[in-house]
C-alpha cells in the first residue's frame, strides 16, 4: 500500500482557555469536528481510542465513527484501538461494518488487548483470563473476516455452526492488530495475516526496528505475501518549535503523571519532555520539524502508514484544531516530498 499518514485520539478530557475541564459530551463533540477538518485537511486516517475513566470521553468509538463517516467524504477512520478481550467480536464486527456500510467502505479497525484495564471488571470479566480472552477472541474475529458462513469453537463462549454475519463489508474490513512491544504478539498478527500497528509512545523509533524485522521473517517463514505495519505515536504541531513545546509541555506532564502514579512510575519533569521530543517518540514542533521526525521513522522501519497521536492530554480544542489543520496541509506534503528526495 501507498504511504498513508493519520491522526489518532483518545478522546482526552480537554480544558478551556481559563483552564477549566470540558463537559465529556462537548469534547465528543468536538472529536467529530476534529475529524471533518482532517478530512478536509487532507489526512489518510482518523483514529478514535476506547476508555472507561474519567479522563477520556469515548468509552464507545465506533458511535463517534459512526457520526464522523456521516459528515465526512474522504478520510478512512478506525478505533485505536478497540480493546477486542472485553468485546464481543461479533458485535465488534457488525458495529464496523456498518461503519463501512455508512462511509461507503472508508471503515478499518484496529484490535487490542487494552494497556488499560478498566473494561474488564466494568463488562464482568476476569483479568486472570487476559491472555485467553483476547486469543480466543482474535481467532473468532479472524473467521469472520471472511465473511462467510463460520463454524467455529472455543473454550469460553458457545460454538458457532454454519452462522453468517451482517451486515457484509464493502469490500473487506481493513483489521490491523496493534502491539506494543510484545514479540510473541508480532508473530500473532503474522499467524493471523493481519496487518501490524506498532505502538512507539517512549523512546527512540530504532527501539522497534526488531519488531518490524520480526513481522516480516514471519510473514516470509509462513510463505504468505507481506501485510502492511503502521506506527502509532503521540505529538503536536503549531506554527514554531517554541509554540509547539509551550502549547504540549503542562498537558503532557498531566496526562503522563497521572497514568504513572497508577502504575508505579516515577514523576515525569521537563527533562524527559524535551527528551522524548529531542530522541524520544515525541513528534512536536513546527511543521518541519515534525515531517523530518515522521520521515525518518517511516525510513527506518520501512512502514506503510504513520498515525500522529494528536490529542495528549487536556489540551484545548482550539490548539488542537491548529494541530490538526497544519498536519493536513504542511507537514503531509513534506514528508512525501522528503521520502521523494
Amino acid at each position: 500500500m501507498a504511504l498513508e499518514l493519520g491522526l489518532d485520539t483518545f478522546g482526552d478530557v480537554t480544558v478551556d482557555e481559563d483552564g477549566t475541564p470540558l463537559p465529556q459530551h462537548q469534547v465528543i463533540r468536538n472529536i467529530v469536528d476534529q475529524a471533518v477538518l482532517a478530512d478536509s485537511a487532507g489526512v489518510d486516517f482518523i483514529g478514535v481510542g476506547e476508555h472507561h475513566r474519567d479522563d477520556f470521553a469515548v468509552s464507545a468509538p465506533d458511535i463517534v465513527l459512526a457520526a464522523i463517516a456521516a459528515r465526512t467524504e474522504r478520510i478512512r477512520m478506525g478505533s485505536a484501538v478497540t480493546v477486542l478481550s472485553s468485546d464481543d467480536p461479533i458485535r465488534v464486527f457488525q458495529r464496523f461494518s456498518t461503519i463501512d456500510a455508512i462511509s461507503s467502505g472508508r471503515a478499518e479497525v484496529i484490535l487490542g488487548r487494552g494497556s488499560f484495564t478498566e473494561s474488564f471488571p466494568l463488562f464482568g470479566l476476569d483479568l486472570r483470563q487476559y491472555e485467553q480472552l483476547f486469543e480466543e477472541k482474535l481467532d473468532l474475529f479472524s473467521h469472520l473476516l471472511t465473511e462467510e458462513p463460520v463454524t467455529w469453537e472455543g473454550r469460553i463462549r458457545a460454538p458457532l455452526r454454519n452462522q453468517r454475519v451482517y451486515p457484509p463489508t464493502w469490500n473487506g474490513l481493513r483489521t490491523w492488530i496493534a502491539v506494543g512491544g510484545s514479540p510473541e504478539s508480532v508473530v500473532r498478527a503474522a499467524t493471523y495475516r493481519i496487518p501490524l500497528m506498532l505502538a512507539v509512545i517512549g523512546g527512540p523509533v530504532e527501539r522497534f526496528v526488531p519488531f518490524a524485522d520480526l513481522y516480516r521473517r514471519a510473514n516470509e517463514q509462513l510463505g504468505q505475501p507481506q501485510a502492511p505495519i503502521g506506527v502509532h505515536s503521540p505529538g503536536h504541531v503549531a506554527d514554531t518549535d517554541t509554540e509547539a513545546r509551550d502549547h504540549l509541555r503542562e498537558h503532557w506532564l498531566a496526562n503522563r503523571n497521572r497514568i504513572g502514579r497508577e502504575r508505579g512510575w516515577g514523576p515525569a519533569g521537563d527533562r524527559e519532555f524535551v527528551e522524548e521530543i529531542e530522541e524520544g517518540a515525541l513528534y512536536v514542533g513546527s511543521p518541519d520539524t515534525v515531517a523530518a521526525k515522521i520521515a525518518h521513522a517511516v525510513r527506518t522501519l520501512g512502514v506503510d502508514r504513520f498515525d500522529l497521536k494528536y490529542a495528549n492530554g487536556p489540551m484545548p480544542h482550539p490548539q488542537l484544531m491548529r494541530s490538526i489543520e497544519l498536519y493536513g496541509t504542511e507537514v503531509i506534503p513534506r514528508v512525501r516530498a522528503l521520502l521523494e528526495e
